[in-house]
């Protein structure tokens, strides 16, 4: 029983946790210490906070992957969700690991707009579109990230003669389209945006660089 004992402690996930970028949520685990584990098939399971019963994630049911999506199984956003993992290996079950409680709305990490440039001789137009949740209208499109939130957009430029890493905030705000003057020709700009939810006071990370030179 003792060496039973020893591989189901060894095979048991570490690390159980949610990631969740625009409600995309997906649960990861580390496999155990054995160096065997890596052999190892896992089960997920999810419930909701204060429910009594786990259910089944039929995908992530006896899988060699260390990451299982749940994005559909966490879809009520305020709600707060725990996932749960166990192993298999050589017909020995390891107990679950268990994660963090996880509220969607809270945690998810919002991502960067999109940012458009388009440039005249002294200026730059910026276009911004809002980051997209997984979640549909019945029409098929995509719900936005601002249903969700009151989210600001954060515009930087970054003046590649001066310094490529300095950047200084031009625009904080809910406009979609803000144009930026005065500005020299002959010069490389680039552009970069944020998303800022100050409910939360999180900000994304920052936009891939838009780069013109006017």
């Amino acid at each position: 029983v003792s060496e039973n004992q020893d591989l189901q402690d060894s095979i048991k996930p570490q690390k159980v946790e949610f990631h969740s970028l625009n409600f995309n949520t997906t649960l990861h685990w580390q496999p155990g210490w054995a160096r065997e584990a890596r052999d190892a098939l896992y089960f997920v399971q999810y419930k909701v906070y204060g429910q009594s019963t786990w259910q089944n994630k039929d995908d992530c049911w006896g899988i060699p992957s260390h990451v299982c999506d749940l994005t559909h199984e966490t879809s009520d956003i305020q709600e707060p969700y725990y996932g749960r993992v166990r192993a298999t290996l050589a017909g020995v079950y390891s107990n679950w690991s268990l994660s963090c409680r996880f509220t969607p709305w809270r945690e998810t990490m919002i991502g960067p707009p999109m940012v458009t440039v388009v440039h005249s001789n002294k200026s730059l137009t910026v276009k911004l579109q809002a980051p997209s949740s997984p979640y549909k209208r019945k029409r098929g499109s995509r719900i936005t990230m601002t249903n969700y939130y009151d989210l600001l957009y954060q515009v930087f430029i970054i003046n590649n003669l001066l310094d490529e890493q300095h950047r200084v905030l031009v625009y904080e705000g809910k406009d979609k389209v803000i144009k930026i003057q005065d500005l020299r020709p002959g010069v490389s700009y680039c552009i970069v945006a944020k998303t800022y939810v100050p409910m939360l006071d999180r900000s994304s990370a920052y936009s891939s660089r838009q780069c013109t030179v006017l």
